[in-house]
């Protein structure tokens, strides 16, 4: 389908399309924060906004792209620029799928089975609707992660390819005058930004607005909206030395806020989802603007070789770093990062990137793929390939190798489900009720030790049960899987209604994601009637365990009666104690735990 473009006049003042170095820097940039957040660097924990910059210069440059074609041609054809999108985008994906699923084929069948959907959906560029429908948390999910997790920022890309050319053709032939169509996009933008402010809920999971493609499409039009007004190729360098001097004094700016955000930035900041994704759109489409004008001198330290390289090859690398870092990595790890591994995990990534870039993506797209084949074979390239292949596959053997494997595999409770789910359809080895548990035995050395102790919690809690139990009898415990923080006030209250509620409450909550920091110290200050609580710190291989325990420990400093206990710090180079997940107790940890609680309380002056 071609739409012609009605202007007679497009062989006069010709407008030429030039390669902007300087934007392969931003994108290196990008791709480089994402994977230091992926690798759980605490000065990257704002990383993921390196997504957001991609959508940004994605919508502008694909606009920018149809604009110039629109500008210079006779008509645009919507199928060849669908084409085009495919063998950009889809060989180097399809090479990544495939590469993953013979991996897991060889080294675990039964996630390869569970991971079906996910493969499928990537596929066909759908795969933020499939997790949202299937309750598949981004950021609080169990089990070991999906090692394709990452793609469902493609899905919205490419969601965006497919519609947007329609939608601004049609923009075009109605709203000519490029100030009214801006108006128009960025008016589209602010009920995508709404959205998601509005149906974010604060102190919850915030997958859905994370992934939905009409919470994040606010992002893209920014960039869309920005091309219809500063369009690359009617840009200028006749400029005087001041404007010249504000344009990259702006850049220099943007990008220093750009770095403050991605280094000050959490995924739980309820900030971010109203207003601070937004922002951080508006300050990208700044730089952008300052990177594409052919005056800027920022290009040059944003375009030198080290960073170009990078940003030529940062698709490959986003795609490829993620299952290379999930494949790699041990699910339970209670010990210090390990450098080494990352350095090897980082190296593979590159390798990978560099090899899908140089033999998948640059010959598909430029339709040199079978014509370099023979090339390949005769020069004896393709022997090497295959040895680089190797050592990669080696290197991945390497970095995930665990020192508890030998016994790992009969540890780990049938009931387990190793496909990521949302913590409120966890599986373990505990029942799914509520567990409210009164031992009020008269045997035991320990008689009534537990008398007036009330402990509430999520799976974790659940595990320990019994040991608490038999080493403080009389306590009252209520646990269930996938209890949130939230969830705590009505908990108490019930309780307190049946007049279970001791003066000494133990809070075992965290373990499934954030808490809302308000509710926590109103709950806190609804039990200052001489009561003693206790906040327990929390061990679960997930983004949002140290935000969790940082809030716990400011909070627990706020309040007199309120005294922390450091299960974090107490099962640190652990692995033993826990199963596959890193997060439930096998039952000698489970054990450990119930001791060093009781110890805990014990030893605490107010006992």
């Amino acid at each position: 389908m071609t739409i012609v473009n009605g202007n007679r006049n497009l062989h006069l003042n010709q407008p030429i399309k030039r390669y902007m170095t300087g934007l392969d820097g931003l994108r290196s940039i990008s791709v480089l924060a994402v994977i230091a957040y992926h690798l759980h660097f605490k000065w990257a924990e704002g990383g993921l906004l390196g997504v957001e910059i991609f959508f940004v210069l994605s919508g502008y440059l694909i606009t920018d792209q149809i604009l110039f074609e629109w500008r210079t041609r006779s008509g645009f054809s919507i199928v060849q620029f669908w084409i085009r999108r495919i063998r950009r985008l889809l060989p180097a994906m399809i090479f990544m799928l495939t590469a993953v699923a013979l991996w897991l084929l060889i080294t675990d069948f039964s996630r390869l089975q569970a991971l079906g959907g996910h493969f499928v959906s990537s596929l066909f560029y759908v795969n933020n609707w499939y997790l949202i429908f299937h309750h598949v948390s981004y950021f609080e999910s169990f089990g070991p992660p999906s090692p394709i997790g990452h793609l469902w920022s493609l899905s919205i890309e490419e969601q965006f390819y497919v519609i947007w050319p329609l939608v601004l053709l049609i923009g075009l032939r109605f709203a000519p005058r490029r100030g009214r169509l801006m108006l128009y996009i960025l008016g589209c933008a602010i009920v995508s930004a709404i959205a998601m402010a509005i149906i974010y809920e604060p102190g919850t999971d915030p997958s859905r607005v994370y992934y939905g493609t009409d919470t994040r499409a606010f992002a893209i039009l920014i960039g869309a909206a920005l091309a219809v007004v500063w369009p690359s190729w009617r840009l200028s360098d006749n400029v005087s030395s001041s404007s010249r001097t504000m344009l990259d004094m702006t850049g220099v700016l943007g990008m220093v806020m750009l770095f403050i955000l991605i280094g000050q930035t959490n995924e739980f900041d309820e900030s971010l989802y109203r207003g601070g994704f937004l922002y951080l759109s508006l300050i990208t489409a700044v730089v952008i603007a300052v990177l594409v004008h052919p005056a800027n001198r920022l290009e040059r330290w944003l375009g030198c070789r080290p960073l170009s390289w990078i940003g030529k090859r940062s698709y490959s690398l986003y795609i490829w770093h993620y299952p290379i870092i999930i494949l790699s990595s041990p699910v339970v790890n209670t010990e210090d990062v390990s450098y080494m591994r990352i350095a090897l995990q980082v190296t593979a990534s590159f390798i990978m990137a560099g090899l899908s870039y140089r033999y998948i993506e640059e010959p598909i797209r430029r339709g040199t793929f079978w014509t370099g084949l023979k090339p390949l074979r005769r020069s004896g390239a393709g022997n090497q390939l295959g040895l680089v292949v190797i050592v990669i596959a080696i290197i991945l053997v390497l970095t995930s190798w665990k020192t508890d494997s030998p016994d790992s595999e009969s540890d780990v409770p049938a009931t387990v489900n190793e496909e990521p789910v949302q913590t409120e359809k966890l599986q373990c080895g505990c029942s799914t009720e509520n567990h409210s548990a009164e031992n009020t035995s008269q045997s035991g050395e320990g008689e009534g030790e537990g008398e007036g102790v009330t402990a509430i919690g999520d799976s974790v809690i659940l595990d320990a049960a019994p040991f608490l139990e038999k080493q403080l009898p009389g306590i009252v415990i209520d646990g269930k899987v996938g209890r949130q923080m939230s969830q705590a006030k009505d908990v108490l209250d019930g309780l307190r209604a049946q007049g279970k509620l001791g003066n000494k409450i133990i809070i075992e909550l965290g373990t499934n994601g954030v808490f809302n920091r308000s509710q926590l110290k109103s709950l806190l200050a609804s039990l200052q009637d001489s009561r003693h609580i206790y906040l327990i710190t929390t061990r679960v291989p997930r983004g949002w365990q140290n935000t969790v325990n940082d809030n716990l420990r400011e909070i627990a400093g706020e309040f007199q009666n309120v005294r922390l206990i450091d299960w974090y710090s107490a099962s640190e180079n652990r692995n033993d104690l826990f199963y596959d997940d890193g997060v439930h107790l096998k039952p000698e940890g489970a054990q450990y735990y119930a001791s060093f609680l009781m110890d805990a309380i014990k030893q605490d002056k107010t006992y």
